[in-house]
């Protein structure tokens, strides 16, 4: 039998609506801040609330860098949610002189002042799809996702980007490479498409 999917437990995000939602599609996962256990599973999820500098520093307080970063270097699927994603980069403005994890390379940006642009970006927008990635196989060009966040990535490659969203500019709400799939939105709280992205993601675990 296949161990669970890895939640990773450092004190942010919504880690119990994500397992929720794993389990509604007949795929275990468990919450946890075990290395260990992060080291063992087939898959592993990391989610996140909050400022990107908090959430890096509750990541180095649980041990928990390098067993992530490895994690997602490791070839198996990896999936990144809101903050998680953005800690996939290398910096943010939000928190000057914070290192990211660095598995991809650029930094996050927060939304250009814009007349009648509210930030942070709240609610239902739309995913238009750039590249159709194994995540992404049952989610349909113009879906639209549950969003709360003000920064938004600038990958220093864009071929990384699945895909992007319209909000005072287009940015890109998702990235993609090789067994890593990361985005800016929540798919615990996007319902039928949310769902169908987890499905798509599970998807690339394969067989038990």
């Amino acid at each position: 039998m296949r161990r669970p999917v890895a939640i990773v437990d450092y004190g942010v995000g919504n880690l119990h609506s994500a397992q929720k939602a794993f389990e509604h599609l007949g795929c275990a996962a468990v919450v946890t801040s075990d290395a260990d256990v992060i080291a063992a599973a087939p898959a592993v999820v990391l989610p996140g609330q909050g400022a990107f500098g908090t959430c890096m520093a509750n990541l180095g307080r649980a041990g928990l860098v390098e067993p992530v970063r490895e994690a997602a270097r490791s070839g198996r699927p990896f999936l990144g949610i809101c903050v998680g994603m953005q800690l996939l980069f290398e910096e943010s403005e939000e928190s000057p002189g914070v290192a990211g994890l660095g598995v991809f390379e650029g930094r996050v940006v927060r939304f250009p002042p814009a007349p009648d642009l509210k930030v942070p970006h709240m609610g239902w927008n739309q995913l238009r799809i750039r590249r159709r990635v194994p995540a992404l196989a049952q989610v349909a060009d113009g879906d639209y996702v549950y969003f709360v966040h003000s920064y938004y990535p600038e990958p220093r490659d864009p071929s990384l980007v699945a895909t992007t969203t319209e909000y005072g500019v287009e940015f890109a709400s998702s990235v993609a490479r090789d067994n890593v799939y990361a985005g800016v939105f929540h798919p615990e709280k996007s319902q039928r498409v949310g769902l169908a992205l987890l499905a798509g993601f599970t998807a690339m675990l394969g067989s038990p």
